[in-house]
């Protein structure tokens, strides 16, 4: 063995044995998956990213397209690295998410929401790991990434052979479905890649055909606009009305295309206590959350993501989920919503009272509330509920 060969040889051993510490590690720290891939693994990323911009499927999300150069390529985010590795954290529900859609007078919240805010936990572990990770890797750099940087994870993931990103868009692993959270640690140590992950959708349309609001242009391509997700938690405007009725009693994000897939047949329960669904957030009732001022709603959600959103988005989503009901028992904890401070409140409140009451009891309603209201948005609302009434 030649001098450069043997050089070589030790390299590469101590790549991988890099490599399988940090293996070890994020295993030891909670994570269900972990692979190595490379920066330049991507390359179709940048082109579909900027197809989905110039269509406006991002819709408000402007954060998208003011990320674009650092989202699309790795390397523009941070030209110093050289090896990515790609962690997922399985969040598996105990229950059939698609369950809780029949019980109309009760609040479906997404699985990932039913407890503490994941980004704070995989950070939190994903520190710890790049701590130790720093301390092995002597003179190496890296950088932590959960979700809120301009990374494109699933194609990262995908890249590293965690799974595939499936027609819903989602990561789907042969050995954990579609409950999946990702994280990435960036790092300037050389390690040996992990070989991609191929396609497995093969025919199924599941995931598209489920979609309550038909947010699949074509598959493997979601239009934000349409996504009840994007609907219920990042859209800041009043809802279209076109998604109201489809909406059903989905207060805060959908999980339908996830929890159809055939593949969650291999899923597990998250192992993560703090992953796992609070009491209170599996089921609760839509009287329950009408009643939440700004102080009650703070508190309720304290450490989980539906926080972020504000009282006032959430409590429209608990209107339109209460117009969708069918339960006129709600009528006497919906009106007094007619007053809230927020027109977004205020209008959906006209909405669900307009789904709930008879066309009389409406008109009366409507001749002694309409008059005191002065926004533009919710005299709308009211303009097209007695029209729809009449």
């Amino acid at each position: 063995m030649t001098g450069q060969s043997k050089t070589q040889s030790i390299k590469q051993s101590q790549q991988q044995r890099l490599k399988q510490f940090i293996l070890e590690e994020s295993r030891a720290a909670g994570f269900d998956l972990v692979a190595i891939t490379r920066p330049d693994a991507i390359p179709l990323a940048e082109a579909r990213l900027r197809k989905y911009l110039a269509l406006g499927r991002h819709a408000s999300m402007q954060w998208m397209q003011e990320t674009e150069q650092r989202r699309a390529n790795p390397q523009a985010l941070w030209p110093q690295v050289r090896s990515i590795i790609v962690l997922a954290m399985n969040y598996g529900p105990d229950s059939d998410p698609l369950d809780i859609l029949a019980q109309k007078d009760k609040a479906a919240i997404s699985v990932y929401a039913q407890n503490r805010d994941y980004h704070d936990i995989i950070k939190g572990k994903l520190k710890g790991v790049a701590s130790r990770f720093a301390a092995r890797a002597a003179g190496e750099d890296l950088k932590v990434f959960v979700d809120t940087a301009p990374v494109m994870e699933k194609p990262l993931a995908e890249a590293a052979g965690l799974g595939w990103q499936g027609k819903h868009t989602n990561l789907v692993s042969r050995s954990h479905g579609s409950w999946l959270f990702l994280g990435t640690i960036f790092t300037t140590a050389e390690m040996p890649a992990d070989s991609p992950e191929v396609d497995h959708c093969g025919s199924c349309r599941a995931c598209l055909d489920i979609c309550p609001t038909s947010a699949f242009p074509a598959p493997y391509q979601l239009d934000a606009r349409r996504c009840i997700s994007y609907l219920t938690i990042e859209h800041k405007e009043p809802i279209a009305h076109e998604f109201r009725k489809a909406m059903g009693n989905r207060i805060y994000g959908c999980d339908d295309c996830l929890a159809v897939c055939p593949w969650n047949k291999f899923a597990e329960t998250a192992r993560e206590a703090k992953l796992q669904a609070r009491d209170d957030l599996r089921s609760p009732s839509l009287a329950s959350l009408l009643i939440l001022d700004d102080a009650a709603f703070r508190a309720l959600f304290s450490g989980s993501p539906i926080k972020r959103i504000g009282r006032d988005r959430f409590m429209r989503n608990v209107l339109i989920a209460c117009g969708n009901s069918g339960e006129p028992g709600l009528v006497e904890a919906v009106e007094p919503h007619l007053s809230d401070p927020s027109p977004l409140v205020r209008g959906a409140a006209v909405w669900a009272l307009s789904e709930l009451m008879d066309q009389d009891r409406f008109s009366v309603l409507q001749m002694r509330r309409a008059a005191q209201e002065s926004d533009a948005d919710v005299l709308t609302e009211w303009r097209i509920a007695v029209k729809n009434h009449s």
